[in-house]
This record gives structure tokens, C-alpha cells and sequence, in this order.
């Protein structure tokens, strides 16, 4: 017979173990319950997770010691415990009747460190309606849960509950407050406790540190540790690792380098945590030299150590020497790259649009797994997106899953960049389908796109959810929304923007000055300019690109003079290409072709294709063949000649009727594969956009466009209109002159948008190419031709073209855009 009491730990799991164990045998021979109490404990000490399942089994095919069943399920659930099986271990304790308060700390401490942080709170409730009562081992851990969700009501609930039963003084309880409301942005709350407590030791010291660090309180953080430390605690590597956060963000450098020479005096220099924290400090004070030199005097590195060394190089500007220790770090071992390591390395080849080492690391990504991760997900697809790959940012986006605001916000700025705003917008509506909420940044890469496509209506839906957030405070955001309204000829509500923000930045200055520079308002953008000097604000180069081009635009010539010799003179500003560009057009514009000629030549450095371009541009419009001819060799001498430098000298010989030099200049264009970008208008309706080319067809609605603009040339007849033939550079009769005129893509957008709005509503029209001369003709025409509804509507119209809220690629280029408006159908 077995005798339970002479059996050793090795025999009792051998005899659990054997062949001829079964359950009748167990019957005949049963081991009494400290046996497996015993058992079980000393499974605990040795955390062995295959021993306790063969007791397990045991336990439930025998269903006997019902007397001891509780006890046995409690040693069985701490065991699981033991070997990290919370899952099991949670089984186990369900089945206990009446838990008592230890097991359930137990359960709360272990969710409390790994998770579900939920379940901890809720056991602690399940503790309380059961009739248990939580103890001061309770309350630190069930707060450290509320503390990772940042649960601040449930944390203030339960510090109630602390109170009620005297343990809100505890030290651990205390301490676990502090952190808690810290986290959750309570910092007096915290403070407020820290105060209370009649015995800190050197952890709440730390937890009250790290408080006023983790919001950058720099002042209240080193005031505190000089105050730690005249009550007599030392600060620890604990404490060292807290402060250094604030310290780097204060870009108190000298601080810095103090308390690393504590580090070093206190022999903490060893500690692999604080010295990835002392080169991470170094690095976002823009020491990197410090930096590196504190990791390669690490004798052990971790992955985050790596990680910190390739992020700083990454923060410092740094990207091959980013790239280059990733190589090493791959060589070394390959292991120690995590998902922080790639998001940081992508950004290095997204920097340096290195689309190879991008795609390498992508690759790494999808073997390793990490691709499903989303933070390594959105970097890849920021990066295909920022080196103009946008198609396969596009393929990326549709296969992702999970997708966050992230995701979405990084393939609407990526649409935007890459010249598909209309995309961005489709998606942008696509995320609110998804129920995910655009944050600050998402609209902050929204708002630009409908820049792009003069989308009021999206435009002002977009502010109003900016303002039900609360993301009109933010200055990025207001700068996009003044650069939008601008672009969507609402100069004066950019201004009541620009007027009520709470705090400007140069930006929010340059965007009012280059709005009222597309408007033709050089004089309020030199106003402008005069502000923002008064407000105390440095202007910058964007500054004079943006005063310059509203000189340009408004034909100042004296005062565009006077601001490029100012640049130097006042503000110590070397022009750079853009600026010589600005003045170029700044001076064709008004016809001084000669004089823009000679300031070319006079530029201390060689002229690129854009600056001849400009003038290009410029003898197109004024007729000057002669110069145009030699300009033109200038451009094709740079080896830059391209699409729109040859149709400008097409369209300059047909102006003149050179017809056999225009059509030699087209096909040159046609045997280099150049091909001409059509006119484009767009018109948005009830929020759809509406894009129409150059005698465009392919409408659903496009009879009765057609029909419409045919109702509109009869009206337009009668009040004296006559067509400028002249600027149908193509050698067809007049009458057919007369029709490629009424198909313009602008005339195409207007009869639409007449079809659809109703009287009185402006239609907004904005163009790909810059509008002139008969367009403004036909439009002037059209007011005095419609009825007083629509021509109010029309006016609208009018005064939109008119104010420049056409889109262009660039108003520095605004002759080459002006010389090619005509929609050319060749």
C-alpha cells in the first residue's frame, strides 16, 4: 500500500506519471490533501508548468478531497500564476467559491503588469460585492491599472474608497496616487498628495518627479529633486532617469551635463536604462558626439540602446550615419531590431527619398512580422508616399489592418504631396465611413487638399469640425485655413482667421501676405508686412517670395524694387533663386522686357530654365518675337527644354501668324514625347467636385451643358459680345475660332454650375492653368447678359477669376501659367 506521508516530491510525480495510474487506482490508493498542498507549493518554487498540469488532470478525474477543494484550487491558481499562465490561473479561480483577499491580489498585480489592465479593475469591484475586503496591498495595483488606462474617474473612486478605510497615508497606496493622477494630467491632484504624506521614501520622491517631468515642468522638476535631497533621500538612477526627459526638452544642456557627473560620481554610469536616457538627452540637445560617445562606452547594449542610437541620429539630421549603424546593427545581430528600430530607420530613408534602402526594409518588415505591426505600417506608407511612389503607398493602404488616424492622415498628406488631392478628399471621407475620428494632424493634411481644388464647401466643413474639437487653438491648423480660404477667393474670412488666433507664428504672417498677393491686393499685403514687423515677428526668405509676387501680381514696380533691396540692405536676407524669379516676372509682367533681360544677366549666380521661363512667358504676352527666339535658345541650351517652354514659343510664332515656325515647334514637341497638360476647371457642387477639360464630352450631363453655353452665346450676342479669335492660336476659320472659344473649360464649368446652383449662390471655378483675355472678356459679357439672378451669380464668378483664386503650380511662375491658359486642344 502507498503511504502517502514517506512519499518524497520525485516519487508522488512519478506515481502521477505511470502507466498503471488511473482513476481506479487513485480510488484505492487516494493522497490526502497536504500532499498536494505540499506538491503544489513546491511546484510554485520551482515554476513547474508541466508537473502542475499533471496535477491538475489528477485533481479533476479523481473530484475528490471536496473538503479541501478551495485550498487545492488557490495553490493550483497561484501555481499557473507562478509560470505566467494568467488566462489558465483565471479558470482556476473562478471555480473558487469565496476567493479570499490575497488570491485576488494576486490576480489584480498580475493584470495590473501584463494586462488586460480592465480586469483588474473589475476583479477589485467583483472583490467588493463579494464582501472582501481589499487590503493596503490591494489598492497599489488596482491604481497602477486605472494609471495605464488612465481611468481618472475609477482612480478617484477607488482613492475614496483608500480613504474610507484609513490606508490614503500608506506609502505604496500614496505613491500609486501620484502616479496615477500624473498621468492622467492631475498634477496639483499629485502634488497635492505628495504633500500630504507623512513618510516619503526615495519611490515617491521619484513617482512625484516623474510627474513634473512627464509634462515638461522643468522648473518644478529640478526643484523638487534640490528639495529630495535636503530632506535627506538620494536621488538613484531611478530619479536620474525621470529628470533627464525635461531636461532635453528644456535644451538645458549645462543641467544636463551636470547631473551626468553625478551619474558618474554615484557609479550609475553602469546602468544600461539611465545611460540609453543620457544619450537620448544628449541627442535632442543636439550633442550627437556626446551621444555616441555614451553608447559605444556601453558594455552591454539592448535593442532599445540601439534604437535610442539610430533615433538620435535620425533626430539630429543625421541619416547616414543612421543607416550606417543600422547596417552594423544587422551584422551584429539581427535579433535586436524591434518596431521602433524600423519606424526610426524608414524615416532616414524617407529623408534621404532613398527608395531602395526603403524597399529593403520593408521586405525585413514583412519576414519578421513587423509589418502587421500599424506604427511600422503607417512609417512604411509615409515613406512610399514622400518618395512619390503613390501607388504603392495606395496598395499598402488598402491591405492594412488594423488602420488609425494615422494610417489615414499619412495617405491624405501623401495624396496631397503627390498632387491627388481629390483622392485625399475620397479618403477623408472614407475614414469618417470607418467611424475613426480625424485628429489635429489629419486635418491639418485635409484642409490643404481642398486648397488645392478650391473645395469651399469641404473647406468650411472642415473648419467647423476643427472648431467643435478645439483644433482651431492649434496655429498649424489656422495657418492651413487662412492659405484655404485664400485660395478659395474668401480672402476676408482668412482674415477674420488670421484675426482671432490665439497665437501667430511667422507662417500665419506669410500666408495672409501671400493671400493677398493672389488677390491682387499688393497694397494690403505690403500693409501687412508692416504689421507683422510691428508685432515684433522676424520676416523670413518666404516672407519677400510671398511680398514680392504680391508686387508682381499688383504691378508695384518700385515698391517690388525696394523690397528686393531691402532683403539685404534691412534684414540680412540673400535672395535666393526664388526671389530673382519673383522680380524677373515682377518686371516682364509690366513689359520691361529689357530690364528683366539685363537683371538676369546681372544675377550673381547662373540662371535655371525658371528664370528664362519667366521671360519666356513674358515675350509671349507682349509679342516680343525677337527676344522670345533668344531666350528660348537659352533654355534649350540649359538642356531644360520641356513641354511648357515649347508651346509658349509655339503660341508665340501662331500669335503672329508664323504658322509654319509654330507647327515646326510642335512637332519637335511631338518627336521628343512631350505632351501639353490640358486645361482644367473644376467646380464644386453641393460638396462634389466636377472636373471639366478643354471641349470636353465626357459629362454625364455634357447635352446640356452644351446647350446651355449655346442659350448663353445668343444672350451674349445680343448685348454686343464678339469673340477675341485672337487667341485661338490654331489656323482654322473664324467661325471655328468662334467655337473652340465657347468650349473653354472654364465656360464648360460655369454652365454647370448655372445648371445646378440656384440664383443668387456663387460658383467658385478654379483652373489647373492660369485664365486671360478672353476668358475675362466672355465672363464680363455673360453679367451683362444674364438675368439679375444669375448675374449676381456670375459676378461671383467674375470677381473669383479675378482675384487670382485660379490655382497655379507657383505665383513665381505665374507668365509661364498665364501664357499657356489657353486650352489647347493640340
Amino acid at each position: 500500500m502507498l503511504c502517502a506521508t514517506q512519499l518524497t516530491r520525485r516519487q508522488l510525480l512519478h506515481h502521477f506519471t505511470t502507466r498503471a495510474t488511473t482513476t481506479q487506482a487513485y480510488s484505492s490508493n487516494p493522497l490526502d490533501s497536504s500532499n498536494y498542498i505540499n506538491l503544489l507549493e513546491a511546484c510554485i518554487r520551482s515554476k513547474s508548468l508541466a508537473q502542475a498540469k499533471t496535477i491538475h488532470q489528477h485533481l479533476i478525474k479523481t473530484k475528490t478531497h471536496i473538503e479541501s477543494r478551495s485550498l487545492l484550487l488557490d495553490k493550483l491558481a497561484r501555481l499557473y500564476l507562478t509560470c505566467n499562465q494568467l488566462d489558465v490561473a483565471r479558470r482556476v479561480f473562478d471555480e473558487i467559491p469565496q476567493p479570499n483577499a490575497i488570491l485576488c491580489n494576486l490576480f489584480i498585480r498580475a493584470y495590473a503588469w501584463n494586462g488586460p489592465f480592465e480586469r483588474a479593475i473589475e476583479l477589485y469591484y467583483a472583490m467588493l460585492e463579494s464582501g472582501v475586503e481589499p487590503t493596503k496591498y490591494t489598492y497599489p495595483f488596482v491604481l497602477k491599472a486605472c494609471s495605464a488606462l488612465q481611468a481618472l474617474q475609477v482612480g478617484e473612486d477607488i482613492h475614496r474608497h483608500a480613504k474610507g478605510l484609513g490606508l490614503d497615508s500608506d506609502v505604496y497606496v500614496c505613491t500609486a496616487l501620484i502616479d496615477l493622477y500624473a498621468k492622467c494630467g492631475e498634477v496639483v491632484a499629485a502634488e497635492s498628495v505628495f504633500d500630504g504624506m507623512l513618510c516619503k521614501d526615495v519611490v515617491a520622491w521619484n513617482a512625484m518627479i516623474a510627474g513634473f517631468s512627464l509634462h515638461g515642468l522643468y522648473d518644478d522638476t529640478v526643484r523638487l529633486v534640490v528639495r529630495m535631497q535636503g530632506a535627506g533621500t538620494a536621488p538613484n538612477a531611478s530619479t536620474i532617469v525621470a529628470v533627464l526627459p525635461t531636461v532635453a526638452q528644456a535644451n538645458a544642456l549645462s543641467q544636463g551635463k551636470a547631473i551626468h557627473g553625478y551619474s558618474m560620481r554615484r557609479r550609475f554610469s553602469d546602468d544600461v536604462v539611465l545611460s540609453t536616457a543620457l544619450l537620448d538627452m544628449y541627442a535632442k540637445c543636439q550633442c550627437i558626439v556626446y551621444a555616441r560617445r555614451i553608447f559605444d562606452a556601453m558594455s552591454v547594449r539592448n535593442e532599445v540602446c540601439w534604437s535610442a542610437m539610430i533615433g538620435a541620429y535620425v533626430g539630429c539630421d543625421s541619416m547616414r550615419e543612421a543607416m550606417s549603424l543600422f547596417d552594423e546593427m544587422a551584422v551584429k545581430d539581427m535579433r535586436k531590431v524591434t518596431r521602433v528600430t524600423l519606424g526610426s530607420i524608414l524615416r532616414a530613408c524617407t529623408k534621404l527619398i532613398d527608395l531602395g534602402g526603403g524597399r529593403l526594409v520593408h521586405c525585413y518588415a514583412i519576414k519578421s512580422g513587423f509589418e502587421l505591426s500599424t506604427m511600422v505600417g503607417n512609417t512604411i506608407l509615409s515613406m512610399y508616399a514622400k518618395c512619390g511612389i503613390i501607388d504603392d503607398a495606395f496598395r499598402l493602404f488598402d491591405i492594412m489592418e488594423p488602420k488609425d488616424t494615422v494610417s489615414y492622415g499619412a495617405i491624405i498628406s501623401g495624396c496631397v504631396q503627390n498632387g491627388y488631392a481629390k483622392e485625399a478628399l475620397l479618403i477623408f471621407h472614407q475614414m469618417q465611413l470607418s467611424g475613426i475620428d480625424p485628429d489635429l494632424a489629419t486635418m491639418a493634411g485635409v484642409l490643404p487638399a481642398c486648397s488645392h481644388l478650391a473645395a469651399l464647401q469641404h473647406g468650411a466643413c472642415g473648419h467647423g469640425y476643427s472648431i467643435v474639437r478645439g483644433f482651431v487653438n492649434d496655429t498649424s491648423i489656422c495657418n492651413a485655413l487662412i492659405d484655404m480660404y485664400s485660395k478659395c477667393g474668401k480672402i476676408h474670412i482668412s482674415r477674420q482667421v488670421f484675426n482671432r488666433m490665439l497665437k501667430r507664428d511667422t507662417i500665419s504672417w506669410n500666408a495672409m501676405i501671400v493671400g493677398y498677393g493672389i488677390h491682387g491686393l499688393g497694397i494690403k499685403a505690403i500693409s501687412q508686412f508692416h504689421s507683422m514687423q510691428a508685432a515684433g515677428m522676424k520676416p523670413d526668405d518666404v516672407t519677400f517670395i510671398g511680398l514680392l509676387s504680391a508686387c508682381s501680381h499688383s504691378g508695384l514696380v518700385t515698391e517690388g524694387k525696394h523690397w528686393f533691396s531691402a532683403m539685404t540692405r534691412d534684414f540680412s536676407i540673400i535672395p535666393r533663386l526664388e526671389h530673382y524669379i519673383c522680380m524677373v516676372d515682377l518686371l516682364a509682367r509690366t513689359g520691361l522686357l529689357a530690364e528683366a533681360h539685363n537683371f538676369i544677366q546681372d544675377m550673381p549666380f547662373e540662371a535655371d530654365v525658371r528664370v528664362w521661363s519667366a521671360l519666356l512667358a513674358a515675350c509671349r504676352v507682349h509679342n516680343d518675337i525677337e527676344l522670345g527666339e533668344e531666350v528660348s535658345r537659352k533654355v534649350q541650351g540649359l538642356g531644360s527644354e520641356g513641354t511648357g517652354n515649347l508651346v509658349l514659343l509655339s503660341n508665340m510664332y501662331s500669335s503672329v501668324g508664323r504658322w509654319d515656325d509654330a507647327a515646326h515647334v510642335r512637332i519637335k514637341q511631338k518627336e521628343q514625347g512631350l505632351k501639353k497638360s490640358p486645361g482644367c476647371s473644376w467646380v464644386e457642387i453641393n460638396g462634389v467636385i466636377h472636373g471639366f477639360l478643354g471641349g470636353d464630352q465626357s459629362h454625364p450631363e455634357s447635352a446640356q451643358i452644351h446647350e446651355k453655353l449655346e442659350e448663353l452665346l445668343v444672350d451674349m450676342k445680343g448685348v454686343g459680345y464678339c469673340a477675341e479669335n485672337s487667341f485661338v492660336l490654331q489656323d482654322v476659320e473664324e467661325e471655328e475660332k468662334e467655337r473652340i472659344l465657347l468650349y473653354h473649360s472654364e465656360k464648360l464649368a460655369i454652365a454647370y454650375g448655372i445648371l445646378h446652383l440656384s440664383p443668387g449662390k456663387p460658383i467658385f471655378v478654379t483652373k489647373n492653368l492660369r485664365t486671360f483675355g478672353e476668358e475675362d472678356n466672355a465672363l464680363g459679357v455673360f453679367n451683362a447678359s444674364l438675368p439679375p439672378c444669375l448675374f449676381n451669380c456670375m459676378i461671383s464668378a467674375e470677381a473669383v477669376e479675378k482675384s487670382g483664386k485660379i490655382q497655379q503650380e507657383g505665383t513665381h511662375q505665374s507668365f509661364r501659367d498665364l501664357a499657356q491658359g489657353l486650352d489647347d486642344p493640340l
